[in-house]
């Protein structure tokens, strides 16, 4: 999508901090962390939200939950990490483009489950 944040990101019109890439996936720094690790974890296809999941682009979200353990190793968050993504507007998601937040580096505040 042409107006798309994260598609820009992913065609390099706009500069990101890139951890990750491979031929579905890329993971970049957010510009705004909430922990001292947070990564943003993005499929290359646009896809605006979890509910938009189907049997076309599963495959994209299915190599997001393999290389999140691998960027989570990479950045050393052997004590433990949380993964979140925010759907829609009452899961108050920013960016009408599906991505996973990996947050760790210290012990996070609160519980989530």
């Amino acid at each position: 999508m042409q107006d798309c944040l994260f598609c820009k990101i992913v065609a390099g019109s706009i500069p990101s901090t890139k951890v990750y890439e491979d031929d579905m996936v890329l993971a970049f720094r957010d510009i705004s962390p909430q922990a001292p690790t947070h990564i943003l974890v993005i499929p290359k296809i646009h896809i605006e939200s979890m509910t938009d999941v189907n049997e076309k682009n599963v495959g994209a979200v299915e190599q997001i939950m393999r290389v999140i353990p691998v960027i989570a190793k990479e950045q050393n968050l052997d004590n433990g990490f949380r993964v979140v993504t925010n759907v829609g507007e009452d899961g108050r998601q920013s960016v009408k483009h599906l991505h996973f937040h990996i947050l760790g580096g210290k012990q996070l505040s609160g519980t989530m489950g």
